[in-house]
């Protein structure tokens, strides 16, 4: 490969990965192209990505940049697995994926521009956004429904002593 390419594949990977704080390494070697496809259609139900690219040529294009720090991961036939959305979900669906896909292997993961690298079951075994967004309304609304339920406790009670005076009246 040319001089030319390379830096043209280089720039183009810059773009490509400019603005992305969070990525995925897996290592394919040993999957069939059909293991493949199943594995890129599951990322894909989860918006997300998978790309073989050079591992040289990643390098150059990572650095200076948030993924820098995977370059240091990159050895052998890798692929680095990008999402739209939450990287932990994406986490979520390689680690389930490797009970069926045997040959696949999780390396490592990068979280939110963090320079320090995750495994990705590590990264899996995180609270996504949908569970911290339900946990953070839960704990909004918790003392409200405890002033609700002290509010109507004595109305209940007193409504409760009307019905049985009515009942023994009766």
């Amino acid at each position: 490969m040319s001089k030319a390419l390379k830096e043209l594949i280089t720039s183009e990977l810059k773009a490509r990965y400019d603005g992305v704080t969070s990525a995925c390494v897996v290592e394919l070697s040993g999957m069939t192209v059909l293991e493949q496809e199943q594995l890129r259609g599951a990322l894909r139900e989860k918006s997300a990505q998978m790309h073989v690219i050079k591992n040289r040529l990643a390098r150059y294009a990572f650095r200076g940049g948030p993924l820098e720090p995977l370059a240091n991961v990159l050895e052998g036939p890798c692929a680095l697995v990008i999402s739209e959305t939450s990287v932990i979900d994406v986490a979520k669906t390689l680690v389930a994926a490797t009970k069926d896909l045997e040959s696949l292997k999780l390396k490592s993961a990068i979280f939110d521009g963090d320079s320090e690298l995750l495994s990705v079951v590590e990264l899996s075994k995180m609270k996504g956004l949908d569970e911290l967004l339900s946990e953070i309304a839960t704990l909004v609304g918790s003392p409200g429904r405890a002033i609700a339920g002290c509010i109507r406790s004595p109305q209940s009670k007193i409504a409760g002593c009307l019905k049985a005076l009515a009942e023994k009246a009766a």
